[in-house]
């Protein structure tokens, strides 16, 4: 510990093994720049993992994390310290502090801007100690590799399940699997336990949906012939009987016999009808997405455009538009599964980044049931967290990494995400604070959810479980047999994301959730079969062919390994992009029919795909006012402390012409 606090134990409800380094009382978070803002009193802590805000009067009981007053070491991007007689310094484990800093800024990675005061009053010392060793411990933080050490003592609020409440399948279990596959009625399709030792796919999880007439023997033929031996395996059954599958792109140096071809062409057919193969290429790269997130959070700070030219500085960052991308790619996949009895296979090279973002956006515009909370958790749970998503390296938290590997692909699904809820509130049961909430929890190295890249990291020497086991925010792992020992992990011990409880309070928790959205479903879907409108019923050569969906046009292709085979004719259903749902056009043009029971078409126009304002404006003066006023209750506080202020101004002529001494403002 430093000097400041060493020998004292801290004075916070600390995270098990958490170190207090320095702290600051009396020090004031500022919410504004202006005269009006209103800076809230208390201690700044800087301990070995985060950065925390104490208010002096916090209300009720304080938590482990309370997610508006404290930010983790890897969140922060920026420290920098103001003096009224120095230039602002950016400050840094190497930089050397020569002032006593008045005001030190904390810039956020998710864009919030946390700016805290230190009054002339004797906290000179305590400035200057708490300044220098967030930047010490900014550097020295134990990132990634230490993350799992030290949580065995975490500890849940106890308190009554909410009502309503439901499961987050975390898909580490065969019942699991086992049970989602039931919800959707795919019949046709099962739960292979190919790959529980991960020696086919280490990237991929432990379970597999694949066709049930393939067997694991025949399918351990085909993963040679896939990039990271990623397989096309089942991620999505429409009731009407398409199929959305994901796999990786097809290897180059992959020459597959008669018999391996017999294997793949059940893999990717199976009788099921015809196989669609929509790639990425359409979508943002890597690079495109991070730059346009540098550039993003660039604009979004304090004066960094003129007022008259921000609008052309956002477009300029091109994140918008990789957002209406999506959503269009994302719009022609939805289409052509409910359109017509198919098979669509994602294909990415890696099978790890764009395919989560598009099968997660297409099963959120066909499935009723993914926009409830708790199936929209076990969709990020499914196709994010079990598929191999690398969170570590694309949220920059690992720090050894090397940069070009940062690129928020999950952050700009939650974006995606948020326009559809701006368009289609009632059809969702979560809310525009639940998004914000799981943005910046993403940030935060507290949870296994986001500190590992794959099932086999986060299983790592830790024996296989058996049996299935749920995770509720409240009651959290729930065995359906008495619990056995477990070899002590990484994972085991700290909590999940869903563990709400550990970062909001029952009031912020409550305002997750949308009271007048659907309910969604939890059993088999109604299997009658939508038609859109318009469809020809002869639009398919016959079964088994193999189309491209390329700029919302089917073009025939050979099986990939028969290219010697003549092509069959070109379809006479080719869709253009408008035909699949894009809504974009003038608002004098021909509107779309409506859509089929259950399948959302959101607009992916211009001006209908908007900027997220509550989440990337925050660090904005103007814009964290009334920040720590989010609840009815908060706003009623709010008020009152301005009246109270408007009551002291106008008492000061008053008080000045009879002569009374004014207390100094402070």
């Amino acid at each position: 510990m430093s000097g400041a606090a060493g020998g004292r134990r801290p004075t916070f409800p600390g995270l098990p093994g958490e170190r207090l380094l320095e702290e600051a009382a009396g020090a004031r978070q500022r919410c504004g720049e202006s005269d009006g803002a209103v800076p809230v009193p208390g201690t700044l802590l800087c301990t070995d993992r985060r950065v925390a805000f104490l208010p002096a009067q916090a209300p009720g009981s304080p938590a482990f994390l309370r997610s508006e007053y404290d930010v983790a070491l890897p969140c922060i991007r920026k420290l920098v310290a103001a003096s009224s007689f120095a230039k602002p310094k950016v400050l840094t484990a190497a930089s050397t502090l020569t002032f006593i800093p008045e005001e030190l800024a904390v810039f956020c990675r998710d864009f919030r801007l946390l700016r805290f005061h230190f009054q002339e009053n004797g906290l000179a010392p305590q400035a200057f100690r708490v300044a220098n060793a967030i930047a010490q411990a900014r550097e020295a933080a134990a990132w990634l590799g230490d993350a799992g050490e030290g949580h065995e003592g975490w500890e849940e609020e106890e308190e009554e399940e909410e009502e309503g409440s439901a499961a987050t399948l975390l898909f580490e279990s065969l019942r699991d699997w086992e049970q989602e596959l039931k919800r959707l009625g795919a019949a046709g399709w099962r739960v292979s336990a190919v790959n529980e030792r991960f020696d086919m796919a280490p990237s991929l999880p432990r379970y597999l949906w694949v066709p049930s007439g393939l067997l694991d023997h025949d399918l351990k033929r085909t993963f040679a012939h896939f990039e990271e031996r990623r397989v096309p395996r089942l991620c999505w059954h429409h009731p009407g009987g398409s199929d959305l599958l994901r796999g990786a792109g097809f290897h180059a140096a992959s020459e597959p016999g008669s018999e391996d071809v017999r294997c793949l062409e059940a893999l990717l057919l199976g009788g099921r009808g015809p196989c669609v193969l929509a790639d990425t290429a359409e979508l943002p790269t890597l690079a495109d997405i991070q730059l346009a997130h540098l550039k993003l959070r660039a604009l979004c700070l304090p004066g960094a455009a003129a007022e008259e030219k921000w609008l052309s500085a956002l477009e300029g960052t091109r994140w918008l538009d990789h957002v209406r991308t999506c959503l269009r790619k994302a719009i022609e996949v939805a289409s052509l599964l409910v359109g017509r009895r198919c098979s669509v296979l994602l294909q990415e090279p890696s099978d790890r980044d764009l395919n989560c973002l598009l099968a997660s956006l297409v099963q959120l515009l066909g499935d009723p049931h993914a926009r409830t909370l708790p199936g929209f958790q076990s969709l990020v749970q499914r196709e994010w967290v079990a598929a191999g998503h690398p969170f570590p390296r694309r949220l920059g938290l690992l720090r050894r990494d090397s940069p070009r590997e940062e690129a928020p692909v999950f952050l700009l699904f939650l974006d995606c995400t948020w326009q559809l809820v701006r368009q289609f509130p009632a059809d969702f049961g979560f809310t525009e604070a639940y998004l914000l909430a799981l943005h910046d929890s993403s940030f935060a190295p507290y949870f296994s959810t986001f500190l590992f890249s794959c099932q086999r990291q986060r299983g790592r020497g830790s024996p296989h479980r058996p049996r299935s086991q749920t995770y509720t925010p409240v009651n959290g792992w729930r065995d359906p047999a008495p619990a056995v020992p477990r070899a002590p992990s990484a994972a085991r011990r700290l909590p999940t994301v869903w563990d709400w409880g550990l970062r909001y309070s029952r009031q912020q928790r409550a305002r997750f959730r949308n009271p007048a959205g659907a309910a969604g479903s939890t059993g088999p879907p109604d299997t009658a079969e939508p038609r859109a409108p318009g469809r020809p019923a002869d639009a398919w050569p016959g079964a088994g062919n193999v189309f491209v969906l390329t700029k919302g046009t089917l073009s025939p292709q050979p099986f990939p390994w028969r290219s010697g085979r003549a092509p069959p004719r070109l379809s006479r259903w080719a869709p253009s992009l408008e035909s699949l749902g894009d809504r974009g056009g003038s608002p004098g043009g021909n509107r779309p029919p409506a859509p089929p029971p259950g399948l959302l078409l959101p607009c992916a126009a211009g001006p209908s795909v908007r900027l997220w304002r509550r989440c990337y404006l925050r660090g904005l003066p103007e814009a964290q006012r009334g920040r720590f006023a989010p609840s009815p209750a908060g706003l009623a506080e709010e008020l009152t402390l301005l009246q109270d202020r408007l009551s002291a101004w106008q008492a000061g002529p008053r008080a000045e012409a009879a002569g009374i001494p004014l207390a100094p403002s402070r």
